[in-house]
């Protein structure tokens, strides 16, 4: 568990944006040996081979060809993002002596756990060069800005709720030189010429460290537990995974879930379509023959979920409550908010068994609606069984969130023994698992 923990939390510390993620996904998968390929050039793949392909800098998606012949896709999604701050084009505010950081919000996040915190910035940044453009990766890596709270003298009702004003309330301090500007700091960091820099795409992030805590040191607490420890898991089930008899094995990290998937690199768009089409046409199959292969398919989309809450039991479903450290938490909503059926969830209930490892299951409140992920989304472009499943965690959306010590390597396990197993249509909604 130890080991698991720390691989997490390296890889979570490591990752302060989605191009990090992407980045980072993208540099496990070279060391693996895995091929890289673009998705502006043609693509030559064998059995038994290992590949990837990212869009934008920020989605990816990796698979694994079968070492006979390709009868399904076994597909394990999630997402990069997290909720945070982007940071404005000429974003310098000057106030007194004083310079803030004009910033918008991106995705639903809580906003009082961002008060009184370290923060740096991370993101990308548009070099321009000398034959076009490049994108570098940014990272100040730095105790760099905060957002200060107004002091309870001040505010005498602070306690008593409080809305906050995105324009007003949440504009991060950094500096009292008048003369600051963002700009020279990330041209500083990247050894080049400020005005070069023609464009970028940077987010406040939090600077607290991991930790493991508890009195039987059973919770773990960082930032972007949601939804970096699900890629993370996927990531490692891949790599560890045997290559499947006749099954293409996909991992695939998506962007902007949090802003409702929506974008050329979300799973609202054709990222996961367009690459199956590819595999099939790569492998000489034809348009029968991908419907054939989707058709005996599977996929899991793995974002994390809400515990049951110490002080607010009466938040969560009275018969399904979700505990930390208790399992990998399969997802229903009756509304298709998320992907899991009947069917579904049975055949992906007896991959737990196979992989020995605990499962429950979560229902929003029936007086509560529940917000879409992954599963759903995608599935109108790419038709598929599958399950939309997560780990137990508190305060998700605040910058620093906490779950359980023992689920990382609980949904390792489960996503290795997923890669590894195949499932084969034998009869109308009837499936043999191998």
């Amino acid at each position: 568990m130890n080991k698991t923990v720390k691989g997490l939390f390296d890889f979570i510390e490591k990752s302060p944006s989605q191009f990090h993620v992407v980045a980072n996904q993208r540099q496990v998968f070279l060391d693996a040996g895995f091929e890289e390929l673009t998705e502006a050039s043609s693509w030559k793949l064998k059995l038994g081979g290992n590949y990837f392909v990212t869009r934008n800098g920020s989605s990816i998606l990796a698979f694994r060809m079968p070492k006979k012949e390709y009868k399904s896709f076994m597909i394990m999604a999630s997402h990069s993002d997290s909720p945070t701050f982007r940071i404005k084009e000429m974003p310098e505010m000057k106030e007194g002596h004083y310079v803030k950081l004009n910033t918008e919000r991106y995705g639903g996040m809580l906003m009082a756990p961002w008060f009184d915190r370290p923060l740096s910035i991370a993101g990308r940044a548009i070099v321009r060069t000398k034959t076009g453009i490049q994108t570098k990766l940014v990272n100040l890596d730095r105790d760099l800005c905060m957002l200060p709270s107004l002091a309870i003298h001040m505010n005498r009702e602070a306690n008593d709720g409080y809305k906050y004003n995105a324009q007003k309330d949440l504009l991060p301090l950094i500096s009292m030189d008048e003369k600051f500007n963002l700009k020279d700091l990330v041209a500083e960091s990247l050894g080049v010429k400020a005005d070069d820099i023609v464009g970028s795409d940077l987010f406040l992030y939090n600077r607290d460290a991991g930790r493991v805590w508890g009195a039987k040191d059973e919770f773990i607490s960082i930032g972007r537990l949601d939804d970096l420890q699900c890629a993370y898991s996927s990531m490692m089930g891949i790599v560890n995974a045997k290559n499947n008899d006749s099954a293409v094995e996909i991992h695939v990290t998506f962007d902007n879930e949090e802003v409702g998937s929506g974008t050329k690199q979300g799973a609202d768009s054709t990222f996961l379509y367009d690459t199956l089409v590819r595999i099939n046409e790569a492998m000489k199959g034809n348009n029968s023959k991908l419907l054939e292969t989707i058709a005996n398919s599977f996929m899991v989309s793995a974002d994390n979920a809400h515990a049951l809450h110490p002080n607010y039991a009466e938040k969560s479903d009275p018969t399904n409550k979700v505990y930390m450290n208790e399992g990998v938490v399969i997802k229903f909503n009756a509304n298709q908010k998320y992907m899991t059926d009947g069917l579904a969830f049975g055949i992906f209930s007896e991959i737990c068994k196979k992989a020995k490892v605990p499962f429950q299951t979560f229902v929003n409140r029936s007086d509560v609606a529940g917000g879409s992920t992954l599963g759903n989304i995608s599935n109108a472009h790419v038709s598929i069984n599958g399950v939309d499943i997560g780990l137990a965690q508190l305060a998700m959306h605040s910058p620093y969130e906490t779950a359980g010590v023992k689920d990382t390597e609980y949904l390792l396990k489960i996503a290795t023994k997923f890669y590894e197993t195949i499932i084969e249509s034998t009869a109308v909604d009837s499936y043999t698992l191998k």
